[in-house]
Parts: structure tokens; sequence; C-alpha cells
């Protein structure tokens, strides 16, 4: 089946795709297949699970939970014997019942929210640029701040497990970063060729000026035009490099308490300053012309929720440190 699944992948890649990227896809399953085969280097005892596994228990935590469940183990109904020697069934059940099913609802909807949360900002902007073919007015260095931030994050679960849901959202949150990334990188290719067409000239000069400005990749190694590459391949083959090689160091110090705790503070003082390279550009072209102000309310209403659910839940301080630092950045672009 495995078989099966590999050459039908490789057939649809190949099919939209030319040979270089098809080994920056398969690239990419090596570096995920790394990451499990860092994580099953701690499996030396019962403790430490791998993620998968981790998984599951969560999920069977979360279903032991239900009250359904909870009546089921317990059969025999809180009863006590009173003077006559009969037993009288606790009326506190219902209430009971009723405070567990409000407590589950209330932490699966936070989880829910810190989960996909960090995805709403971004909507109302793909929804902007997507309508107005202009991806001017939003900083593709968001993308790629949150993109490491959270490909170290989830390096950092492997030295040291915390909760299931801000690993889920590492996930989801690098699938949203890719997505605006291609489409930011599709809109501003468009873009260039609009100003290529409209400037005077011969075409031999457009030629000179296609080949200068529209074909730069991440194979040219050109420090000048870093995360500015005209082609979305270039940006998933920096990203494959950036996870092997974190990859690897983790592997090799896994042990290394330092090189956890580094990397845990390098991921959150990544995510912190998210909000950095959009205030540059904005402070840079004295306008916020192409920014969606509810992006940016929604980054600031956001890192309020998950910096208070961090401290509730005692997530590692590095968490609820970057989020205070997030919220005064938000704070600092919403003045602009």
């Amino acid at each position: 089946m495995q078989t099966k699944l590999s050459s039908s992948l490789f057939s649809f890649v190949n099919h939209k795709y030319d040979r270089h990227q098809v080994a920056l896809y398969l690239g990419i399953v090596i570096a995920s297949l790394l990451l499990h085969v860092t994580n099953a280097a701690t499996n030396g005892t019962e403790d430490n699970e791998g993620l998968l596994a981790t998984a599951q228990n969560y999920y069977k935590q979360v279903v032991d939970l239900l009250p359904g469940k909870s009546n089921e183990n317990s059969t025999t109904v809180n009863q006590t014997s009173n003077e006559n020697g009969t037993t009288t069934t606790s009326q506190r059940t219902n209430r009971f019942d009723f405070r567990t099913i409000l407590s589950i609802t209330v932490r699966l909807l936070s989880q829910a929210l810190i989960i996909f949360g960090g995805v709403l900002p971004y909507i109302p902007q793909y929804l902007i640029i997507k309508r107005k073919q202009n991806a001017e007015g939003f900083s593709n260095y968001v993308c790629l701040t949150l993109l490491v931030a959270n490909i170290i994050r989830i390096e950092f679960w492997f030295g040291k497990h915390f909760e299931i849901p801000l690993l889920i959202q590492s996930i989801v949150m690098i699938l949203c970063m890719l997505i605006m990334l291609e489409l930011w990188t599709r809109i501003h290719a468009l873009t260039m060729r609009r100003q290529l067409d409209t400037e005077e000239g011969g075409a031999g000069s457009k030629e000179i000026l296609t080949d200068e400005f529209l074909d730069k990749k991440f194979t040219d190694f050109e420090v000048d035009y870093f995360w500015r590459w005209t082609t979305f391949a270039s940006y998933l083959q920096f990203l494959f490099l950036i996870t092997f090689i974190f990859s690897i160091m983790t592997w090799l110090l896994l042990k290394n308490v330092v090189y956890i705790e580094t990397i845990g503070f390098l991921a959150v003082v990544c995510e912190a300053l998210l909000g950095i390279p959009q205030f540059v550009r904005n402070f840079r072209l004295k306008s916020t012309e192409g920014m969606s102000v509810k992006m940016v309310l929604l980054w600031a209403s956001g890192d309020i929720f998950k910096t208070v659910y961090f401290i509730i839940r005692n997530a590692p301080k590095q968490f609820w440190l970057c989020g205070i630092l997030q919220i005064s950045i938000d704070v600092a672009i919403l003045f602009q």
C-alpha cells in the first residue's frame, strides 16, 4: 500500500511540477520522517511516547472526560446510609453532569481557538490580495517569521513536550503560511510582469529585465534576493533545508537541556517578532495601504487570548513572554 501511495504521489507531483520540485517534495517527506526518528530516539522508557501515541492518548483523555463515559465508570452512584438503614441517591448528580459538560465544552472551545485562531487574521488579508490582485500591502516576511518560528517550535516539542493543541497549532499555522506565501508569490510575479509590460523600450530590454527580476530562485544563492524569489518552489526548498538542519541538530543534541531551552526561546522570539516586518514596511512606505486592519485587530485579540491561555495552562514561560511582546507590537501597528 505504501508503494502504491508513493507512486501515486510521484505521478501527481511530476504531472504538476518539474523534476527539481519533485525532488523537493520528496525531500520534505524525508524531513518529516526524520522528525519521527528524532522523536523515536527518546522512546527508551514508557513515559516518552511517539507523536502518534501522544495524540492517541490525548484523544482517550478527552473521551474519558465525557459525561457518558464517566457514568459508565461509576456504576454505583453516591449513596449514603441514613439512620433507618435505607440508601439515598445524591441529588447533585445532574448538577455535576451539567458542570462536567460545561467544563469540557469550554476546554474544547478554548483548545479549538488556540489551534485555529491563529489562522483567522489572515483570511481577510488573503481575500484582499486575491480581490485586488495586488500583494504589495502585505509583507511576505511575516510568512518567513511564522514558518521558521513554528518549525523550531515543533523541534522544541521533541525535547520538551508541551500541550498537543499547541503542537497542532504549529502544524496548522505552517499550512496557512504556505497558502499565503503561494498567493503572495503568484500575485507579486503577475504584478511585476504587468509593470514590465508598461515599461518603454524594445524587446531586448524587456528580455533583460525579465531575466533580471522575474527569474530569481533559491538555488541562485544570491543574498540580495533572499526571500524575494519568484517561484514558490524556491521558498519550499529553503524551508526544507532549515527543517533538515534543525532536525539533525535536535537529533544529536536531544539530551542537551541548554540546546532544547535555547530553541524553545528562539521559537517564541521569532513568533513574537511576527509584526516587525509589517511595522517596518508601513514605516518605510509611510502608508498602510493594502494592509488589512481586520488582520491586525485579529492579531491583537488572538494574542491576548492565547497569552491568557498560556498563563492559565502553566505553559512554558517562553510562550507567555512571547505573547506579551506580540501584544505590544500589535498595538504599535494599530497606532500606525
